[in-house]
C-alpha cells in the first residue's frame, strides 16, 4: 500500500493504484476540483471527508491521515511512552537509542511522531551530559517547529536551549534565549506546569527573570512528593509483558500510567531545585528577604531529602541553606546545615562536595579559627573534577581564592583564580590576576 509523505501524496497514489480517476473518487459527494485540492496538498480533508475517502479507496482512515496502520500507529506510540519511561526513570543512553528506533521507523510518512521522537532524543542527551550534541539536535527541532508549527511547539525547545548554553558556558546566549521565552510566557500569562517550572529553573540558573521566579515559587510553594519510582518500575514492567503479550492498547495503558505516576515526582524535584538556587542566589543580595530564602531553602531540603537519587540536590539544598543562614548572621545553625551538607555529601567528589567544605571554611574564618583543613580538602575535590568547561566548579575555584585570601596564603590565592580562569576556558600566566570578572557575566 502506498505510504507516501503528505495525505495529497497518499490519496492520489491510492487513486492511482485503483485506476480511478478524480470524478470518480469524488462521487456523488465530493467535486472532482476538490480532490483535485486535497491531492495538490491546497486543502486538508475533513475527518468526515477523510472517512469517505478511506472507504473509496479501500484503506484505513488511519492510514490516510498518517500514513501507517492502527496497529503501526499504537506500536510507534507505545514505543515512545517506553523511550521516555527509559529517559525519566531508566538509562538516558539506552533512551536516546529508543528514540533513534523511532525516527527511523516513522519516517516521513508519520512526520509528527517523528518530531516528537527526536526531541525525546534530544532530550536525552541532554541527561546524558552531551550538551553540544544536544544544543545541534534542539536548534534543528526549533528550525522545524518555526517551519511547521503544528508538529512541534517553539517555546519547550527555547527553554532546553536556555539551559544547554548555560551548561556550556554561553551565559550570552542562555541569557537571550531565557529573556525570548520569558516574553512568551508572560504573553500567555501563566505561571502554572511542566513549562513554566523549566523556565524558571533555567531562569535562576542564567540569573536573570527574577520577578517571573518569585510568581512561580509563590504559586505553588515546593510542593511535597513521595518517591513513587516502586510503582513507576511495576507499571513499566506490566507494561513490557503486556506488549509482549500482543496486547498493545493495554501495554499503552499501562505506561500512561507508569509516567503519570512519576510526574509528580518530577515536578516536585524542579521546583526544589528552583529554590535551592533562588534561595542561595538572593541570600547574596544588598536586599535580602532572608526569611524567605531560608523557608524555600528547607522546603526544597524536605522534597530532595525523599529521593535517594536526589542526594547530590539534596547536598546543595543544605548548602544553600547554611548560606542563608551565615548571610543572616545565624552562624551555629549555619555550622549545622554545612555539617549534615558535609554528611550528605560524604562520598561526593566535584564542584557541590568541594562547595560543603568551602562554606565550613567560610564559618570557620568568620570565628577567626584556622581554616586549612577546610580549604585544602574543597582544593583536593576541585582537583579531582574532569577537564573541560565548567561553570560550577570555576566559580568553586573563584570562591576558593577569595578565603585562601581571607586566610592570608596569597599564593594559594592566585593558584585558584588561575584555575577558575582556566574552568571557563582562559589561560593566563599573569600573577596574582583575578576571575570575579569572568565569573559573573
Amino acid at each position: 500500500m502506498p505510504s507516501q509523505g503528505t495525505i495529497g501524496d497518499r490519496v492520489r497514489g491510492l487513486r492511482l493504484s485503483r485506476r480511478m480517476s478524480q470524478a470518480q473518487l469524488a462521487g456523488p459527494d465530493l467535486s472532482d476540483s476538490y480532490v483535485s485540492l486535497i491531492e495538490s496538498g491546497k486543502r486538508t480533508p475533513t475527518p468526515v471527508v477523510a472517512r469517505l475517502l478511506a472507504e473509496r479507496l479501500g484503506c484505513t482512515t488511519e492510514f490516510l491521515l498518517h500514513g501507517i496502520e492502527p496497529r503501526q500507529r499504537i506500536d510507534t506510540e507505545l514505543g515512545l511512552r517506553h523511550a521516555e519511561l527509559e529517559l525519566y526513570h531508566g538509562d538516558p543512553a539506552v533512551a536516546a537509542d529508543r528514540f533513534g528506533d523511532i525516527v527511523k521507523a516513522a519516517g516521513d510518512d508519520n512526520a509528527m511522531l517523528a518530531a516528537h521522537a527526536r526531541l525525546g532524543r534530544a532530550r536525552a542527551l541532554d541527561a546524558q551530559g552531551k550538551t553540544g550534541r544536544a544544543v545541534e539536535a534542539y536548534e534543528r527541532l526549533r528550525r522545524e517547529a518555526a517551519a511547521h508549527p503544528e508538529r512541534l511547539a517553539d517555546l519547550p525547545l527555547t527553554v532546553a536551549l536556555c539551559r544547554c548554553y548555560q551548561k556550556a558556558g554561553d551565559t550570552l546566549r542562555a541569557r537571550d534565549l531565557g529573556a525570548h521565552a520569558l516574553s512568551q510566557v508572560e504573553r500567555l500569562g501563566f505561571v502554572h506546569g511542566e513549562i513554566a517550572v523549566e523556565l524558571a529553573l533555567a531562569l535562576v540558573e542564567t540569573q536573570t527573570g527574577l520577578p517571573f521566579i518569585e510568581r512561580v515559587l509563590a504559586s505553588s510553594g515546593v510542593p511535597a512528593a513521595t518517591d513513587r519510582s516502586e510503582e513507576t518500575l511495576d507499571l513499566w514492567r506490566a507494561s513490557v509483558t503486556a506488549a509482549d503479550g500482543e496486547d498493545s492498547a493495554l501495554a499503552v495503558q499501562l505506561a500512561d500510567d507508569a509516567l503519570a505516576a512519576g510526574r509528580a515526582a518530577r515536578m516536585a524535584v524542579r521546583y526544589a531545585k528552583t529554590a535551592t538556587q533562588w534561595a542561595r542566589l538572593t541570600a547574596g543580595s544588598e536586599s535580602a528577604d532572608l526569611d524567605r530564602a531560608n523557608e524555600l531553602a528547607e522546603s526544597a531540603g524536605r522534597v530532595l531529602a525523599a529521593f535517594p537519587a536526589e542526594k547530590l540536590e539534596y547536598g546543595r539544598s543544605l548548602v544553600a541553606l547554611s548560606h542563608v543562614r551565615l548571610r543572616a548572621g545565624e552562624a551555629e545553625a549555619a555550622l549545622v546545615s554545612a555539617v549534615q551538607a558535609l554528611d550528605v555529601l560524604a562520598d561526593s567528589r566535584g564542584a557541590a562536595a568541594a562547595d560543603a567544605h568551602l562554606l565550613l571554611a567560610e564559618i570557620t574564618l568568620a570565628r577567626s579559627d584556622d581554616a586549612s583543613a577546610s580549604l585544602e580538602r574543597a582544593e583536593d575535590l576541585l582537583s579531582a573534577c574532569s577537564g573541560g568547561l565548567d561553570r560550577e566548579t570555576a566559580q568553586a575555584w573563584r570562591k576558593l581564592g577569595d578565603l585562601w585570601g581571607q586566610a592570608g596564603s596569597i599564593d594559594r590565592q592566585a593558584k585558584a583564580y588561575r584555575k577558575a580562569l582556566e574552568a571557563v576556558g582562559i589561560h593566563v600566566n599573569i600573577p596574582g590576576s583575578t576571575a570575579a570578572a569572568v565569573l559573573t557575566r
